[in-house]
């Protein structure tokens, strides 16, 4: 069930704190390479590899999947990475890491424009993949509203979009699991609760965030995560 997935989490959590040395830069690596954007393009890289018929891809040749993670990985992440770069070059923002919590309401909303235009163009637009495989919409619609949650409790409060995103990623690989009996996606699933583990740890360590702010965020990705895979896969 998810709350041994939540578990497992809670002990790689401890294995991370307990057995990695962190230092400053060791967790700024952790949290650019897992930056929230790019999780998006991680996970649909999982699950092309591991499990393309949960996502509608099976029939796709690998130049034809190689080319349709790219064409995601641009529209979640390298379009939005723009727009914040664009942001900062403005004096919009004093950093492309957003950690003012004051500074955080126009880039979140860009992001989460830019996520509504691609779950848009991916369920209606784009032929043949809106009708072979709806799912990716679904998963795209599922990040642009936990988006949406960070956006709306980031006007008064500090929440861990880190956080949301890995929670979001541990949820929907876990449900995928249990609800289609993927055995496949085991292995990526144990794998991922380590680099959260990880990777909470060096947003703790970077003191970026407090431990309830994280642990909100981590429970909010799961949930609309969880509320997307009962309701459409």
């Amino acid at each position: 069930m998810l709350y041994r997935a939540v578990f497992a989490l809670i002990l790689s959590f401890t294995f991370g704190l307990k057995t990695i040395a962190l230092n400053n830069r060791i967790a700024l690596i952790l949290s650019v390479v897992f930056h929230p954007l790019i999780l998006t393009s991680y996970l649909f890289a999982l699950l092309f590899i591991f499990s393309p018929d949960l996502v509608g891809v099976s029939a796709f040749e690998l130049p034809a999947l190689g080319s349709l993670l790219l064409l995601l990985f641009l529209n979640t992440f390298i379009a939005p990475s723009l727009v914040v770069y664009y942001f900062q070059k403005m004096g919009i923002i004093s950093t492309m890491h957003v950690d003012d919590l004051a500074e955080r309401r126009l880039p979140y909303l860009a992001c989460i424009i830019i996520y509504a235009l691609a779950t848009y163009l991916f369920g209606w637009q784009l032929q043949p993949i809106s009708e072979m495989a709806p799912q990716i919409s679904f998963i795209l619609g599922g990040a642009t509203v936990s988006l949406l949650v960070v956006t709306v409790v980031s006007l008064f409060w500090k929440i861990s979009a880190h956080a949301t995103g890995i929670g979001g990623t541990i949820g929907m690989i876990t449900c995928l699991l249990m609800r289609n009996d993927e055995a496949q996606l085991l292995g990526p699933l144990i794998v991922t609760l380590l680099i959260a583990g990880w990777l909470l740890s060096a947003r703790l360590h970077l003191n970026a965030h407090t431990p309830a702010q994280i642990f909100v965020g981590f429970l909010s990705g799961i949930m609309v995560s969880s509320l997307t895979v009962y309701f459409f896969f």
